[in-house]
C-alpha cells in the first residue's frame, strides 16, 4: 500500500473539519449570485456564466487536488503531472469557450429580434451622414479576454490545490510520525520494564531467600516491597501516566531492595522531597539512572558511594544522581551510558521536547547525572 493511497484514504475517512470547510466554501460560491440578484439588477447571462465558470473551476481544482497530485506529483512522476495539468487546462478551456458561446447565442436568439427590427438611438448616432454601415465602437476582443482570464484562474487553482495538498500531506506525515513515536515510546517503556525485571527480580529473590534464615521479619518486608514493585510495573505503569508520589514510592522500594545486595563499604545517600505538589508524570523516568548507578557504582572490594536526590520546585522536578566508578569497573569507565540510559534520553525527548535538561558528566572516579523536567 503506497503513501498516496494512505493519504487519499485518510482524507475521505478522517478530518471532519476539512470536509466542513470544503462544503462551506461551496455554499458561499453557490450562494453569491443570489446576493447579487437581490442587491443589483443582474442579468441571467451573468448568472449562467458565473455558474459555468465555478463548475469548471471546481472540476479543475478537485481533479488536481484528489487525483493528479497524489497519483503523479507525490509519486515523483513530475513530467506526467505537468503534462496532465496542461491537458486538463486546455480541455476545459474549450469546454468553457463552447459554454460561453452557447450562453451568448441563447441571449441573442431570445432578445435579438427586437433589437434588429427597431434601430436604437445609439445605433442612429453611430450611423454616418448619408447612410452606410454604422461605425463599430472599439472595445477589447472577447476571445482574448476570456483566454487571459481563464488562463490566470486555472493556473491559480492548480497552484492553490497543489500547495494545499502538499501542506495537508506534511500534516498527515507529522501525524503518522507522532503515532509512530507513540508506538516507539510504548515499546521502549515495555523494554525498560523488561530490562528492570529479569536480573533485578532474580537477584532480589536470591537475597530474600538468604535473608529468610537470618531475619524473617526483614525478609517479609522485602517480599512486601517486591510485590509493590511488581504491582507498579504490571498495572500502574501501563496507563502511561502516574503520580509523582507513586514514582517516588517506587524508587524508594527499588532502592530498599537494592540495599540487600550492598556491603558496608557502600555509602548510600537518598534524599526525596517530603512536601510537594503532586503531579502527573510518565512512569519510570528516573529509575534507569538509579539502576545504572547501582550497576556501575558498587564495589565489594573498596569504598564506593551513590548519592540520589530530588527537588520539586514549582512546576519543575530536579533529579540528581552521582555514583563512584570503582577501579575494577573498566567497562563503566569506557562506556557508562548503557542501553537503559540511551532509551531514557529518547523517552525524555519524545515526552518533553524542549522542556527538559539532561546533563551527564564523567571523571575517573565518578559519574554524574542532572535532570530537570518542566511539567507545565
Amino acid at each position: 500500500m503506497n503513501n498516496s493511497f494512505i493519504m487519499k484514504k485518510n482524507f475521505f475517512r478522517g478530518n471532519k473539519i476539512k470536509v466542513f470547510l470544503h462544503l462551506l466554501a461551496w455554499a458561499i460560491l453557490v450562494g453569491l449570485p443570489l446576493y447579487f440578484i437581490k442587491r443589483w439588477d443582474v442579468g441571467q447571462d451573468f448568472i449562467w456564466l458565473y455558474y459555468i465558470s465555478t463548475l469548471i473551476s471546481g472540476i479543475i481544482f478537485y481533479v488536481n487536488y484528489l487525483f493528479l497530485v497524489p497519483k503523479f506529483f507525490f509519486d515523483k512522476k513530475k513530467y506526467r503531472y505537468y503534462l496532465s495539468v496542461l491537458i486538463l487546462i486546455v480541455c476545459f478551456y474549450f469546454v468553457s469557450d463552447v459554454a460561453n458561446k452557447l450562453v451568448f447565442k441563447y441571449k441573442s436568439d431570445t432578445a435579438g429580434n427586437e433589437q434588429f427590427s427597431r434601430p436604437s438611438e445609439e445605433q442612429n448616432r453611430m450611423t454616418p451622414p448619408g447612410g452606410g454601415a454604422p461605425h463599430a465602437r472599439p472595445g477589447p476582443p472577447f476571445r482574448e479576454m476570456h483566454l487571459y482570464n481563464y488562463g490566470f484562474t486555472s493556473l491559480f487553482l492548480v497552484f492553490f490545490s497543489l500547495g494545499l495538498r502538499v501542506l495537508e500531506r506534511h500534516s498527515e506525515i507529522e501525524e503518522l510520525q507522532k503515532e509512530t513515536e507513540k508506538e516507539k515510546l510504548n515499546s521502549e517503556l515495555a523494554f525498560l520494564k523488561s530490562q528492570i525485571s529479569p536480573h533485578f527480580f532474580f537477584n532480589t529473590l536470591n537475597n530474600i531467600y538468604s535473608l529468610i534464615s537470618i531475619n524473617a521479619e526483614d525478609s517479609q518486608k522485602a517480599v512486601l516491597k517486591l510485590s509493590k514493585l511488581m504491582r507498579y510495573l504490571l498495572y500502574e505503569s501501563e496507563q502511561g501516566k502516574t503520580m509523582l508520589s507513586n514514582e517516588i514510592d517506587f524508587m524508594n522500594n527499588y532502592i530498599d531492595l537494592m540495599k540487600l545486595r550492598m556491603s558496608d563499604k557502600v555509602n548510600l545517600s537518598v534524599t526525596f522531597p517530603q512536601k510537594y505538589e503532586d503531579r502527573n508524570i510518565p512512569p519510570l523516568l528516573f529509575v534507569p539512572f538509579i539502576e545504572n548507578a547501582f550497576k556501575h557504582g558498587i564495589s565489594y572490594r573498596e569504598k564506593s558511594f551513590i548519592n540520589i536526590s530530588m527537588e520539586v520546585t514549582g512546576r519543575s522536578v530536579i533529579f540528581r544522581c552521582t555514583n563512584s566508578i570503582p577501579d575494577g569497573k573498566e567497562e563503566a569507565k569506557n562506556d557508562h551510558s548503557g542501553i537503559g540510559l540511551e532509551n531514557a534520553g529518547k523517552r525524555l525527548n519524545l515526552l518533553f521536547p524542549g522542556k527538559y535538561t539532561l546533563k551527564t558528566g564523567k571523571s575517573d572516579k565518578e559519574y554524574r547525572v542532572f535532570l530537570e523536567i518542566n511539567l507545565a
